[in-house]
């Protein structure tokens, strides 16, 4: 499954350099294992920019602190990049 997502330009910036290797997010999507997500970047509108990541590892929050709602924690892996503004990106 690929779940398309909002993501703020500096959460975007830090995935896309690889610092950010986790997403935290409302599991509304019944986010699994496997899935992956398109984090598009936006900034009042989507900019263009896009990551693709790979849910590697799950956890609720719950098991670790009282988190009211239902949350998850995705460990994520960079699969690849788009970005509609750099004319060397493949279509």
């Amino acid at each position: 499954m690929i779940h398309a997502l909002k993501i703020d330009p500096i959460y975007f910036d830090e995935v896309r350099n690889g610092n950010k290797r986790f997403e935290l997010r409302n599991n509304d999507r019944d986010f699994h294992v496997g899935d992956y997500l398109a984090l598009n970047e936006w900034d009042g509108m989507y900019t263009g920019r896009s990551e693709l990541v790979k849910v590697e590892y799950m956890m609720n929050p719950n098991d670790i602190m009282p988190c009211p709602g239902n949350y998850a924690i995705m460990s994520i892996r960079l699969c690849g990049a788009f970005d509609r503004t750099r004319e060397d990106t493949p279509c």
